[in-house]
């Protein structure tokens, strides 16, 4: 039987729909011998308690640097946060002492990162690593430490976890191993977790097994989560939302099922062919042409464009605001924007 693991002193009570964290036109740049990198250009987005995000995106669209720069994890120099504010519970941890940053990560804001084998220590126990969390923020014994990394194992349903708790990384499965990095960000109990990749490396079953187990985990503990990742089919069962991220930017914003029925950006609209489909065997698979700008040269106008068989003059020119989508009467559809100027011609044709 699996003992309930108490929730840390001074962790507030969630409620349904409150605001846990904000990112207000947050940039992020890197200073490299070719010149300044922006990697994140004005981003926007915001989690409540028991709300899933879905931040999606290519490779180099900015979905990592904006999560190590809210976990206070970006490497600095060679990055630097160039303006803008996280906002966590309304306060603004961009302004927070290294010491106020470090007690609320792990506690409050936790992080699944996408390789479990090269996150997770090779000479530790996965028990011992577990065990270190409760050690270091709540002052556990040794003993008492490893009855609650059990627990953990146990809950995440590692087979044998009283007889596995001893074991290395190296003997664990990936899926496994994922499991472990799950167990370690839900130890203390977070108010948020932010699952980058999770489930890159692992094959469709283990898939499935994973966002499942998130997803049950997120509404037992009422947690928000962001899920990074640039895959639409592994977020379609589990999102609340999407933000859709191109070179550093927000180009779409939408509950998941209007995102996946009616998508108001070119690009998310590509992203969508691109997932294979069964009614499709035989067929060439789709693929956007082209490659994602270099963040040193970003085209002029929408970043898109030279990928974009839609891009008019204005594309090349002018970049894109994040519009406010409506319905075809004008009535403002919530949550609802895209930064394209032919959202219009996208969405209803």
């Amino acid at each position: 039987m699996t003992t309930v693991i108490e929730k840390p002193a001074g962790t507030s009570t969630l409620v349904p729909g409150t605001p846990l964290l904000e990112v207000r036109d947050l940039h992020v740049e890197f200073k490299t011998r070719d010149g300044i990198a922006k990697a994140v250009n004005g981003v926007n987005y915001s989690v409540a308690a028991g709300e899933t995000l879905a931040v999606l995106g290519e490779s180099g669209s900015g979905k990592s640097v904006t999560a190590q720069t809210i976990m206070g994890i970006l490497d600095m120099p060679p990055g630097r946060i160039a303006s803008g504010e996280i906002l966590f519970r309304g306060q603004d941890m961009l302004k927070m002492s290294a010491e106020e940053r470090r007690r609320i990560r792990g506690r409050k804001i936790a992080m699944i990162f996408q390789d479990a084998l090269s996150s997770l220590n090779p000479v530790l126990s996965v028990g011992y690593q577990l065990g270190e969390m409760f050690r270091v923020h709540q002052g556990a014994s040794r003993k008492e430490a490893k009855a609650k990394a059990i627990e953990l194992m146990d809950r995440v349903r590692i087979p044998a976890a009283a007889q596995r708790v001893g074991d290395y990384p190296h003997q664990f499965s990936g899926g496994m191993r994922q499991r472990i990095m799950i167990a370690m960000a839900l130890a203390l109990e977070p108010d948020l977790i932010i699952a980058d990749e999770p489930t890159t490396a692992l094959d469709v079953t283990v898939q499935a097994q994973v966002m499942d187990l998130l997803a049950e985990l997120q509404a037992e503990y009422h947690m928000g989560l962001i899920l990074i990742t640039h895959d639409l089919g592994v977020v379609a069962d589990v999102a609340d939302k999407i933000a859709v991220m191109y070179a550093g930017r927000i180009v779409e914003t939408a509950p998941v099922h209007q995102l996946y029925a009616e998508p108001a950006h070119p690009y998310t609209k590509g992203l969508l062919r691109s997932i294979p489909r069964l009614d499709q065997k035989g067929e060439e698979l789709y693929a956007i042409k082209g490659l994602p700008p270099n963040l040193l040269k970003v085209p002029a106008g929408c970043a898109f464009n030279p990928r974009c068989d839609a891009a008019t003059d204005l594309c090349r020119t002018e970049i894109p605001a994040l519009h406010q989508v409506t319905d075809r009467d004008g009535a403002e559809l919530a949550g609802r924007r895209s930064a394209c100027h032919l959202w219009k011609e996208t969405l209803h044709g």
